[in-house]
């Protein structure tokens, strides 16, 4: 039998990649070759060489930096932009490949839509992959036909009611912007164009499984997204969740956390890769960690251009924090190892951000969220954490820009201490079982993937 070959486009941006590369391992678990074609180098060199390093088995190829010549004044349209100009370079290496070893499919990250073009052009048989959770589908393949008869200055905040979707206003919208939805906008087009090419895919892989977002997949099933078009079959096959490289020596986190901290006594505090906030909102962070008397571990993100010559902790941070905090507190600067934080039993909440890679590390290792959605899907999904699973509880404040230091002192003292979380505990420790059975022989996503591969050439 001819060994399998799959080829996994990425798009740019460490939450599409991550997610990628662990779906890659799957595929080498199954005795299939796989080789991830990075569409965009961008802002994540150093992720790439640590894949190279950490997994010998998958092959990375790197198509030729675009550069663009005007640039979009909104930051997603420039993405789109530079991952079309990657065609030529996808097709180049699609027909080199073609030539060593016939491939049984390729599989596209969901902004990657114009390299259906090539694949079309070359008759390979294309998937796509969404990194982030199913709810997204149904708003997806629902969008452009409801903003074809309804204007967005009209709807202001009135809820919009989708099936497969929780009740949620127009502000939540990925990548909302008023303009974004005049339908004569350049951006417009590009996202409804992105949205209907999803369903030329002879497949869709989703990073979740079914009884997480058991309303989406209910709906993507039984065809109440789009009725009068069919939909390719959806696959989900996750959690898909980032293993940890082995390093000779353990970060100092884990070792604060091995020194006699309570279980679940520690509130842990991370907002992602590209996530910054200002001065003043670090302050307000700070205030409510002091006044809160909880233990912490927070990794602070420096704002945008700082000064290089200076500690940023010092004018990022009230004067004498770090003193009054330090039998209690620890301060991460830019980065830690995420999953082995989240596994630890010292972990007693996880304020967060609510992107999808570190819901799914929460929901894997059963630890209740404290949402702070910032951008992209991530409001829609504290929505889905909060209203629809009750496995969360929000920041007030996060929807106009700023939460106050009294807000956060609340919620951390409440999920660590109230008797009120102990029901979202449970909820999440029993959601953490459910992705446990999901993942494991005879599961639903342990099924969908043999189903998957199944239907490869």
């Amino acid at each position: 039998m001819k060994r399998k070959v799959v080829l996994c486009a990425c798009s740019v941006g460490v939450g599409h990649l991550v997610p990628m590369v662990e779906l890659a391992k799957h595929f080498v678990g199954r005795g299939i070759s796989v080789t991830i074609v990075l569409m965009n180098v961008g802002p994540t060199p150093h992720l790439v060489s640590e894949i190279c390093n950490s997994n010998p088995h998958i092959s990375l190829h790197i198509l030729p930096q675009v550069h663009l010549t005007n640039l979009h004044p909104i930051p997603f349209m420039n993405v789109f932009k530079m991952l079309k100009l990657n065609k030529d370079g996808l097709r180049s290496f699609l027909i080199e490949q073609s030539e060593t070893s016939p491939i049984s499919g390729v599989i596209l990250d969901m902004f990657c839509v114009d390299a259906l073009d090539v694949t079309s052009e070359l008759g390979i048989p294309t998937y796509f992959f969404i990194p982030c959770g199913a709810t997204i589908l149904p708003l997806c393949f629902q969008l452009p036909t409801y903003f074809a008869t309804r204007s967005i200055g009209a709807l202001k905040d009135t809820p919009l009611l989708f099936p497969g979707v929780p009740p949620f206003p127009v502000s939540h919208l990925p990548h909302f912007q008023g303009e974004t939805f005049d339908a004569e906008k350049e951006q417009y087009k590009h996202l409804m164009n992105n949205n209907v090419r999803l369903l030329e895919g002879k497949g869709i892989l989703v990073n979740s499984f079914e009884l997480l977002e058991p309303r989406a997949f209910r709906a993507l099933k039984d065809g109440l997204c789009l009725p009068n078009r069919s939909i390719p079959p959806i696959y989900c096959i996750g959690p898909l969740i980032a293993g940890q490289a082995k390093k000779e020596e353990q970060h100092p986190c884990l070792s604060w956390l091995n020194n006699a901290q309570p279980n679940k006594s520690v509130v842990f505090l991370c907002f992602g890769s590209v996530a910054s906030f200002s001065i003043e909102q670090l302050k307000e962070i700070a205030i409510g960690l002091k006044n809160c008397g909880q233990r912490f571990l927070w990794v602070v993100q420096s704002p945008p251009n700082p000064d290089p010559a200076t500690d940023p902790l010092d004018i990022l941070l009230p004067e004498g924090f770090l003193d009054r905090t330090r039998e209690r507190g620890l301060i991460v600067k830019q980065w830690l190892p995420q999953v082995e934080v989240l596994k630890h039993e010292a972990i007693g909440g996880f304020v967060s951000h609510c992107g999808w890679n570190s819901t799914l590390e929460a929901v894997s290792f059963g630890v209740p969220m404290i949402c702070w959605p910032l951008h992209s899907e991530q409001k829609m999904n504290k929505l889905f954490l909060v209203d629809e699973m009750k496995i969360g509880i929000e920041l007030k404040g996060y929807d106009e820009g700023f939460v106050q230091a009294n807000e956060i002192e609340a919620k951390v003292k409440w999920i660590i201490e109230s008797e009120g979380a102990v029901g979202l505990r449970n909820r999440m420790m029993n959601m953490k079982e459910s992705a446990i059975k999901a993942m494991k022989e005879g599961g639903s996503s342990f099924g969908a993937f043999i189903e998957f591969i199944e239907c490869l050439n």
